[in-house]
């Protein structure tokens, strides 16, 4: 069964945002081995300038870089990757199991976005859409899009 890691900076706030994640996440628990692993945020503070704000993005990425798994193919989400459609992504899942990927790991980055050594990491950047969403709404959307890709890989109606 594929492993399947989120390594996610900062803890979600919101109840509702919690409540979605532990439905994808049970929904989940049918197709692969789902992992979520939340990390503290760097301390940023009020009005940073862009040093501070790199700082703040090489110390988060170490941390994230430090929790990936050896092997592991990894999507970072960020505004410049590539979008992709649900059947895409799907195809795209499946092909890696098929090559023999046991883990796929996607990197959500804090409020700040991540660092570059994290994106070069990285075998893919990930981009859900042009707009822009607070990075806690991403985790759901992301899961969303999991499961959504399992289903379609499966044959299922939750897709239909």
């Amino acid at each position: 069964m594929l492993r399947v890691k989120l390594i996610c900076i900062g803890k979600l706030k919101e109840g509702y945002l919690r409540e979605a994640c532990a439905e994808y996440q049970k929904r989940l628990s049918a197709f692969c081995r789902l992992e979520i692993e939340e990390l503290p945020p760097a301390r940023v503070p009020d009005a940073p300038s862009p040093a501070q704000l790199s700082a703040v993005l090489v110390q988060e990425g170490e941390r994230i870089l430090s929790r990936i798994p050896m092997g592991a193919y990894v999507y970072a989400m960020c505004v410049e990757g590539r979008q992709r459609s649900s059947e895409q992504f799907s195809a795209e899942l499946e092909r890696l199991a098929v090559r023999g990927v046991s883990c796929v790991c996607f990197v959500i980055g804090g409020s700040w976005g991540l660092s570059d050594a994290v994106k070069a990491r990285a075998k893919e950047r990930l981009s859900m859409s042009q707009m822009t969403f607070p990075h806690q709404l991403a985790r759901v959307m992301l899961l969303e899009q999991v499961y959504r890709a399992f289903e379609i890989g499966s044959g299922g109606k939750y897709h239909k």
